[in-house]
């Protein structure tokens, strides 16, 4: 059965606030998260498909895949979890919300639902049917289910990205949407007029190169979460692809710049 706990504490969190939801990709890197203090986690298909050596696309992450994810991150540590869920996996509504339900019983306390099925955006009433259906399958579990609506205009650089993203978020809030989030949104002014406007708690990505968001100016936008996508997993090859470099030129420097293995088993121990 679904925590009930942990999807009333991760439902709590957006009531005020802002706070920072990093995104794991495995259960090792959810447990080290968690030793931080993070008081909630994502999963990420970027990382997940990093981890597969896959490209980031719901036709290569298979629902069973996701799932499996989900289950093996919200089993490892003692925090909510929200599942990157891409489209819902499906097209239809009701298909929606039953994949929703599947996603809750995997030991998600949240999940996001894109607009976007992988080569075309979904029309505008159609996505926000999609959501309103989640919602009403969260809501029917009784535990505070979170459902983050999200729109992927600037994501896949849509002709009027802005204005549309926008209007999409806030008919995602008015559909009932507990966070809604369009991945891209960067510049402090949109992030501000975004949040005044979309009538839910605004997730913001601040996994982007160049950006160097804060928390505390995110707060101060109106933001009430921020999450970091891939970028932790690519941070981690970042550093393997480095490290591969320097052997292939004969050098062997790099476990010099690597997190100990006692420092790393006592992150491990903290984060469950």
């Amino acid at each position: 059965m679904p925590d009930a706990s942990m999807a009333r504490r991760f439902r709590a969190l957006h009531a005020s606030g802002c706070f920072t939801m990093p995104n794991a990709w495995d259960a090792g890197s959810a447990r080290l998260l968690a030793s931080h203090g993070f008081p909630a986690l994502a999963t990420t298909s970027a990382g997940l498909a990093c981890q597969l050596g896959v490209r980031d696309a719901a036709a290569n992450l298979s629902l069973e895949s996701v799932l499996e994810n989900v289950r093996s991150i919200a089993a490892a540590v003692a925090v909510p979890v929200s599942a990157d869920l891409e489209n819902g996996y499906a097209d239809r509504p009701e298909e929606v919300a039953a994949n929703v339900c599947r996603c809750a019983e995997a030991g998600a306390a949240g999940c996001s639902i894109e607009d976007w099925d992988g080569a075309a955006f979904y029309g505008a009433g159609l996505a926000v049917e999609r959501v309103a259906a989640a919602v009403e399958a969260a809501e029917a579990l009784g535990t505070g289910f979170v459902v983050t609506a999200r729109a992927e205009q600037l994501l896949h650089d849509a002709p009027d990205g802005l204005e549309e993203a926008t209007e999409r978020l806030r008919r995602f809030g008015a559909a009932g949407a507990h966070c809604v989030y369009a991945p891209g949104l960067r510049d402090p002014e949109d992030i501000r007029q975004v949040a005044a406007t979309v009538g839910a708690p605004l997730n913001v990505l601040v996994g982007i190169p160049g950006m160097h968001a804060r928390a505390a100016d995110m707060a101060a936008l109106g933001v009430r979460r921020l999450s970091v996508g891939g970028s932790l997993m690519r941070a981690g090859l970042g550093a393997v692809d480095a490290a591969a470099l320097e052997m292939a030129d004969g050098r062997f420097d790099f476990p010099d710049r690597a997190i100990p293995d006692a420092k790393l088993q006592a992150r491990f121990a903290a984060g469950g």
